[in-house]
């Protein structure tokens, strides 16, 4: 007798082998068995005829920090198969200090919570004891440790701070965190050189962590910064991931494959780099990626109070309609304000221009577009969330055949209803991954379904070194989704982003089902996932390379 017995199935083990007629039981939290035939039964039955089954998939950069603390189901997600949320891009939710505390309690948007935890695994347990129903995981944020140590200031680390910041990895990684995350064209991290990055990558290395980047740039000079993302991962012989490659701006667009050439030979010479992307021509972030690092040093407080004086509005004004190459100016490189859409506003006086473009919010309030991105960021009391329209379409296709490619959403996970609709996030928060397996794998046929579903699940867990998930395989942890091939759909639009998508009827996480004929069954059986080093100190996991 199984807990659960799914019968008629076409199943997708994950490791990109074609998929086979079958069945599957789960007893527990585990895969019991899987093969042609399973004999038993199963307290619960489920007969998967026309239906795929494939590992839970795993969403490499996730901003479901706040969300799930507000909703522990993570429904835009889970109803897309999504079984592990994978955070930390830059910034994490600990270790935190008493000011950080303060700073964040200030600085909340729509969700409001109380800060009962102090480093990134008690951060992560206490969803756990919370419940959640996908698993989290988490990279330690390199500007999070730094603004631990130095605050928002414009200077390298002191030789007593950088081992105070190295320490503070080290704690994360004997807490179970992946790795370490940097997002280098936002303020603080921007300030942090090469070096510095090195040696915090030196220590996760130690635990065979992934050091993963949002690069110090996507645009102008996105060579360049691939250039240190090999540096960083051969000086400190770490791992390296690049958080959702682009080549942003449409006259970077033809670098996107010498980027390709550069990673593929850099891989033959054995640099161990990959990539994840989201499915999408747009980005979103905030205004702050509009704006020079410089106006930002001290956080938001100091860079609304500069905002207000005449001579560096008009220089702020100046550099954001100056093509840069020191820092990533997303506004230039939209090529209009008609391509910059402004999504997520804090104050209610303001709400009303969410989805309209910078353009037409400037025209409203008869001023330039740049002046009106800078009143907005001193009005709102906030960086005012922003997407940008940057990338190309033929270079997404090109991403998505890349072997090391895997995918994450670069979203929180929300729901149509309450406080989720204070603002318009980008509809990557509830298509992403359904966008993938119906607009790229069946409608326009750009990959395999098997390829797909490696990429979205044992790709990932190898990537990431967790154990016993990613694959269907007995003993391994029963993360599983049932889905429609024939019927998987995006319907989030950039006008229209609150909406789920459909095709996915049943989700178990940890052998607990939470998602029955498309809704959530109120169960919260999620995890914090811990890297192997964690689980199993001493054992490394048996990888092919082609996973990597």
């Amino acid at each position: 007798m199984y807990d659960v017995l799914i019968t008629n199935a076409k199943i997708y083990d994950g490791s990109g082998s074609p998929a086979f007629d079958g069945a599957l039981a789960i007893r527990g939290d585990t895969i019991a068995a899987m093969g042609a035939e399973v004999s038993g039964k199963g307290v619960v039955e489920i007969n998967a005829l026309g239906q795929a089954v494939a590992p839970g998939f795993i969403n490499m950069l996730s901003w479901a920090t706040e969300s799930l603390i507000h909703d522990g189901r993570g429904l835009s997600d889970l109803v897309q198969g999504v079984t592990l949320e994978v955070m930390g891009e830059g910034t994490s939710m600990g270790p935190l200090n008493d000011q950080m505390k303060q700073d964040i309690k200030s600085s909340q948007g729509d969700i409001k919570y109380d800060i009962s935890w102090t480093t990134l695994g008690e951060y992560l347990q206490y969803l756990e004891d919370k419940g959640v129903s996908p698993n989290v995981a988490s990279f330690v944020g390199a500007t999070t440790v730094r603004i631990h140590e130095i605050g928002y200031e414009d200077r390298p680390p002191t030789v007593d701070e950088l081992e105070r910041m190295k320490q503070l990895v080290r704690k994360a990684m004997e807490e179970g965190a992946i790795g370490l995350g940097s997002s280098l064209i936002y303020a603080p991290a921007f300030y942090a050189d090469t070096e510095e990055l090195i040696e915090l990558s030196k220590v996760i290395a130690e635990y065979d962590g992934l050091y993963v980047t949002h690069m110090r740039s996507e645009g102008n000079n996105v060579i360049e910064a691939l250039g240190e993302v090999m540096r960083i991962a051969s000086a400190a012989n770490c791992r390296a991931e690049i958080y959702h490659l682009k080549a942003a701006g449409e006259a970077n667009w033809p670098k996107m494959e010498e980027m390709i050439t550069k990673i593929e030979l850099a891989r033959q010479a054995g640099v161990r780099v990959a990539a994840n992307m989201y499915n999408y021509t747009a980005g979103a972030t905030g205004l702050n990626a509009a704006m020079p690092p410089w106006v930002q040093e001290g956080g938001y407080q100091e860079w609304a109070r500069r905002l207000q004086d005449p001579a560096i509005r008009k220089k702020v004004a100046s550099e954001m309609r100056t093509d840069a190459t020191e820092w990533e100016n997303l506004y230039f490189l939209a090529g209009s304000p008609e391509n910059v859409f402004l999504v997520g506003f804090k104050n209610d006086t303001l709400r009303h221009y969410t989805g309209k473009s910078l353009a037409e919010v400037a025209s409203i309030r008869g001023t330039s577009p740049e002046m009106t991105a800078i009143d907005l960021v001193i009005q709102d009391g906030s960086r005012v969330g922003t997407v940008y329209f940057l990338m190309s379409e033929e270079n997404i296709k090109r991403q998505l055949k890349l072997p090391y490619m895997t995918f994450g959403s670069d979203a929180s996970a929300l729901a149509p209803e309450g406080v989720f609709l204070q603002s318009n996030p980008h509809p990557r928060a509830y298509g992403n991954f359904a966008r993938l397996l119906g607009k790229y794998v069946r409608d326009e046929q750009v990959i395999p379904l098997e390829d797909a579903i490696r990429k979205l699940t044992y790709q990932a867990a190898v990537k990431l070194r967790i154990n016993r998930r990613g694959l269907l395989k007995p003993g391994f942890y029963a993360d599983v989704v049932i889905f429609d091939p024939n019927t998987i759909q995006d319907h989030a639009t950039f006008e229209n982003p609150h909406q789920l998508a459909t095709g996915v009827q049943h989700v178990f996480v940890n052998g607990k089902q939470v998602l029955k004929d498309g809704e959530h069954t109120g169960a919260t059986p999620g995890r914090f996932v811990k890297g192997a080093h964690y689980e199993s100190p001493g054992q490394e996991m048996e990888i092919e390379s082609d996973q990597e």
